[in-house]
């Protein structure tokens, strides 16, 4: 099988790219290679390789950054994905666009399935909605997966910002008011193979490590693991912060964004590890070494 990956620079199109390149014939491109600002050359580019699958793992994800610049958040997360479907559905070949939590408003407060409707508060949000709209109406077979709060080793994320921060300070703090569910790109690269398939349904995926927490307990969770692997800190403990402390902040933000993995958990028959899991394996793989 012939899998082509577009934001192989990213943290996960990383991760697709090291799990994927032993079992398929796997061409990657990062944002050098494949720009998708430009859709006449991204157009051109997918048009003159064969592939079964596409992934889609690029975005403009910065969410400050999507307020002041709309167009390009518009044309990278929807126009962008929607070259790509089409150019998926002149090879026959199912496209699986990697989407976001941020679609939702928060309000619900419950975990959210993917039949519950988007309604997102941010213009990374209404893109990425957007996008996920063009994909899913270019081919049936197309397939759409939400993740949350991303973290591995291919690129830094909140987890790795407060370890950091854990390195460098004595008094670490992060907001305890938002609440949603950290999830592991090696988790994501595992369990995504099962839907190459073309014959697997399409439509709307939710996918995150099990469980949900706050940043607070997250950031908290990991300087444990640290501290338990013997990767040295200063910080022992995380203290709390609100939402509305985060001043800088200009997009708004979902206060709860949970996704529920029911559908998946039914799907392959077994439920993901939970997120406590996951970061205790990522800390132990990538930091106790350092």
């Amino acid at each position: 099988m012939k899998i082509a990956i577009i934001g192989a620079g990213g943290r996960l199109g990383a991760a697709f790219v090291r799990e994927y390149r032993d079992t398929f014939d796997v061409t990657g491109f990062n944002h050098t290679q494949l720009d998708l600002s430009d859709l006449g050359a991204l157009r051109e580019r997918l048009r003159a390789i064969d592939f079964d699958v596409a992934i889609n793992a690029a975005a403009f994800t910065k969410v400050d950054l999507c307020e002041s610049q709309p167009d390009r958040a518009f044309l990278i997360n929807a126009e962008a994905p929607h070259v790509v479907a089409e150019v998926c559905g002149e090879k026959n070949a199912r496209l699986i666009h990697i989407s976001t939590d941020y679609v939702f408003d928060g309000a619900k407060h419950e975990p959210y399935t993917e039949e519950d409707e988007a309604c997102p508060i941010s213009v990374y949000g209404e893109s990425k909605l957007a996008g996920e709209k063009k994909v899913l109406g270019a081919q049936k077979q197309n397939l759409v997966v939400r993740v949350s709060w991303v973290f591995g080793p291919d690129r830094p994320s909140f987890i790795d910002a407060m370890v950091q921060q854990a390195r460098d300070n004595d008094e670490v703090d992060a907001v305890a008011d938002k609440f949603s569910t950290p999830t592991y790109t090696l988790d994501v690269a595992k369990m995504l193979p099962r839907f190459f398939n073309s014959d697997t349904s399409g439509g709307i995926l939710h996918f995150a490590n099990a469980g949900q927490c706050n940043w607070q307990e997250y950031a908290q969770w990991a300087v444990d693991c640290c501290h338990n692997a013997g990767v040295p800190l200063k910080a022992k403990t995380i203290g709390a912060r609100k939402l509305q402390d985060m001043v800088n902040w200009v997009a708004r933000r979902p206060v709860y964004s949970v996704l529920s993995t029911t559908k998946y958990t039914r799907l392959a028959g077994a439920s993901p590890r939970t997120w406590r899991e996951a970061v205790s394996d990522y800390i132990t793989a990538f930091y106790s070494k350092k």
